[in-house]
This record gives C-alpha cells, sequence and structure tokens, in this order.
C-alpha cells in the first residue's frame, strides 16, 4: 500500500487516525524514552469527505471512507517522512456506547491473599457482569429485545478493596472487590466496518478507540484525581464523557453537531452549504462586521436551545453520579462557536441536574497534553484536541502493559465478546 514511502525512512512510527464526519485527520507520531515517556508529533494529514460518507455518525460508504484515511495517512507519512507500522483508530457516532458499570464481589475468604489465578477468577466474574449490565442498558436504549453488539474496547479504570483504592489487588487481604469496567461496544455490522477499514489500511491496529474515552484520558498525567466533564462538539453529533476523581464514569453522545448550526445558516441565508460552512467559520473567528454578526447569532439561537436541552438530557442519564463535576473541558471544531460556551457558562441549564456550584467551561488546547510534543506546529486549535488525545493515549498502548490490563485482554478473549 505504501508505495510512495519507499524512499523514505523506515520506523516505527505510529498513526492516530480520527474517522470525523467532516475530514479525517491522520496524526503521525512516534514515541520517545530518552528525555521521559513522550510522543512526538511528526506529520499531520487532512481529508475532508466529499459526500454523504458519514450520516449521524454512522458510516455509509466503507469505500470511502478508506480512500480518504489511506490519503490522509499518506500527507502524514509524507510530512513525516517515514513509514508507519501500527494504528490507532478514533471512533465515535451514535452507533458506539460507552458505559462504566461498577461491580463488586465478596470474597470467601477475606484473610487470604489475592495471588494471580484468583485475580483472573475476578475480573472474568466482574467482567461477565459488566457486559450483561451493558447490554442490557443498550437494548433498553435502542428498543430491541436483544441485539448483537462486539466489544470495541475495554478497561479498568478504578479498583477498591473494603473502599480502599489500588493500583492492583494482587498481594491485598479483604473482603470485597469492587471495580469499574469501562466498556464500549458496537452493533456486528458497525463493528465489522470499522475492523474492514483497519484491515484495508495494512497496519498492525493497536486499538479501536471511543474518542470521548481518550478525552478522558487526556489529562491525566498533568492532573491526578481530575473531575469534570469533556463535551466535544463534532460534526454530526455532541460527545459527552464525565470524570470524577480521575475515573471515567461514562460516556454520552447526542446528534447536534457543527453541521446542524451549519445547515440552519443555508436554509435561513439561502446559501449552498460550503458557503454556509464558511460564514459560519468566519463568524466563529470573529470576522465579520457587526451587523452580519447579529444576523448570525439571532438565527442560530433556536439551535442552541437545543443543543442545550440535549446537554441536559443526557447529563441526567449519569444516575450513578451523585454530583456532576463543575468544570467544563470543551473540544471539536463546532466549539468555537462563541454561543456554546457562553450558553454554558450564562444560563441556568445546570439547576436541572446535580451540581454543587455553577459550572464553567473552558477551551481545551492540545498543549494542554504535555507528553504530546507536536514537532509539526499545526495543531493548535479545538478541532484538534481528538487527535491529540488518541496520540496521548498512544503512550499508555505502546507502553508496558500492566497486569491488570493484560488479566483483562486474557479474560475478554475467553468470553469472546
Amino acid at each position: 500500500m505504501f508505495e510512495f514511502l519507499k524512499r523514505k525512512k523506515k520506523g516505527s512510527g505510529i498513526i492516530a487516525l480520527d474517522l470525523g464526519a467532516e475530514l479525517v485527520k491522520a496524526v503521525f507520531f512516534s514515541v520517545e524514552e530518552s528525555n521521559g515517556r513522550r510522543a512526538l508529533i511528526r506529520g499531520v494529514g487532512e481529508v475532508k469527505h466529499l459526500g454523504a460518507e458519514t450520516a449521524e455518525g454512522v458510516m455509509t460508504d466503507i469505500t470511502s471512507v478508506i480512500d480518504h484515511a489511506k490519503e490522509a495517512i499518506r500527507l502524514a507519512s509524507r510530512q513525516a517522512r517515514l513509514e508507519p507500522a501500527q494504528l490507532i483508530l478514533g471512533v465515535t457516532g451514535e452507533s458506539v456506547k460507552g458505559m462504566t458499570s461498577v461491580e463488586t464481589l465478596d470474597r470467601e475468604d477475606p484473610k487470604a491473599k489475592i495471588n494471580l489465578a484468583e485475580l483472573h477468577n475476578i475480573i472474568h466474574k466482574l467482567e461477565w457482569h459488566s457486559f450483561a449490565d451493558i447490554r442490557r442498558a443498550i437494548s433498553e436504549e435502542m428498543g430491541y429485545p436483544e441485539i448483537d453488539i462486539k466489544l470495541v474496547h475495554s478497561a479498568i479504570v478504578d479498583i477498591k478493596i473494603d473502599g480502599y483504592k489500588v493500583a492492583s489487588p494482587l498481594g491485598f487481604q479483604g473482603g470485597k472487590i469492587e471495580m469499574s469496567i469501562f466498556n464500549s461496544f458496537a452493533p456486528m455490522a458497525y463493528f465489522s466496518a470499522l475492523h474492514n477499514i483497519a484491515e484495508a489500511l495494512g497496519l498492525e491496529l493497536l486499538g479501536i478507540i471511543p474518542e470521548a474515552y481518550a478525552l478522558s484520558r487526556s489529562l491525566e498525567t498533568e492532573e491526578e484525581g481530575l473531575s469534570a466533564l469533556f463535551i466535544d462538539v463534532g460534526g454530526n453529533a455532541t460527545d459527552i464523557a464525565v470524570v470524577t476523581g480521575g475515573t471515567l464514569r461514562g460516556t454520552k453522545l447526542f446528534s447536534i453537531g457543527g453541521r446542524t448550526f451549519t445547515k440552519r445558516l443555508a436554509v435561513e441565508l439561502n446559501l449552498a452549504y460550503k458557503e454556509a460552512e464558511k460564514l459560519k467559520i468566519a463568524y466563529s473567528e470573529d470576522k465579520l462586521e457587526q451587523k452580519s454578526k447579529k444576523i448570525i447569532g439571532d438565527l442560530i439561537q433556536n439551535d442552541i436551545e437545543v443543543w442545550l436541552e440535549g446537554i441536559v438530557l443526557a447529563l441526567s442519564e449519569f444516575k450513578t453520579v451523585e454530583e456532576l463535576p463543575g468544570k467544563i473541558l470543551l473540544s471539536g471544531g463546532g466549539s468555537l462557536l462563541p454561543e456554546i460556551r457562553d450558553a454554558l457558562n450564562n444560563r441556568k441549564w445546570h439547576k436541572k441536574l446535580h451540581f454543587r456550584n455553577k459550572p464553567q467551561a473552558s477551551f481545551m488546547k492540545p498543549a494542554d497534553m504535555p507528553n504530546v510534543i507536536d514537532e509539526t506546529k499545526t495543531l493548535k486549535t479545538q478541532s484538534n484536541i481528538v487527535p491529540a488525545a488518541l496520540v496521548n493515549l498512544g503512550l499508555e498502548l505502546t507502553g508496558e502493559e500492566s497486569l491488570i490490563q493484560k488479566t483483562l485482554r486474557k479474560v475478554i478473549g475467553i468470553m469472546k465478546v
């Protein structure tokens, strides 16, 4: 596939691929160990979707998506002048459902130290419980009594023994094991499509990662025990991840994104979609005269209200979170509309939910990830947060696998979910 790289240096480069609604973004990076473990971004490639390759976050033309992904990888690799070997595939959309379930198990002998065999058995039992809980929740949400779903990504995000938080229960005593397990699933057809894309790209697949999960992990190295709402406003949809005490509690998505506002301008101003998109971007960047700014601001107000109701509805579904964090971190190209942050910061939507204090929203920046070094100097705005977060997660995926994650991987292999 990578004929264009024959004259370039070979290497162990990694591609983080963001399959967005508007763009396919490929970020070429390598991992440096000499000065602390860091990811060095050496190439970036973007390809715009030409038509209806995606709809409501679901791929409708896999062949075109593959072609665009190949071209984005080619552009990123050409800039890096290195050959990629591995792939991290970032996914979002209504077909990917992510949820953290808290599972508990009472040990028969609390005084015995937990050994490797028991750890494997504990994780096996709790992952089965978690899978059953999420399968039931997804079936209810989608209105089907049974639905054939496949596991996209799984991670143990929190472990407690008798209420005491531990990195690994191995060697500990105690009566009650509590694990918070994040699982994301997709319907069989979408799952197969993702693997077909990965296979067509001819790279070793490190992981298919829900982008909301990548965002939730992006600031972990900078701030322990972080509590925040991560809100990513993409082209077709808005992704939300709730993190409390450094633990991802779950993700939600609703189908209002940047395209909604563009379509409003196109209809109301009788413009072609591309022209309306250019106008929206100019408005977001404060490049219009005052009269034009007021016209556009007035036109999108109703859609902002609907978007805000979507935020309220999505957050109201986090029933196990007693108190929502007041820190809101915004990302995605759609978040550049000034009304987005203004609505979150200045309206009373939060009174319908369980906040202790009035929440405040601020923008994330790729520079907020200290272990991701952008040598290309191109990933500067909110629209590049997701690919940067995928790169950041790549440090975890390419590092030494923890005993817990290794055991979970073996358990999943046995479960074949």
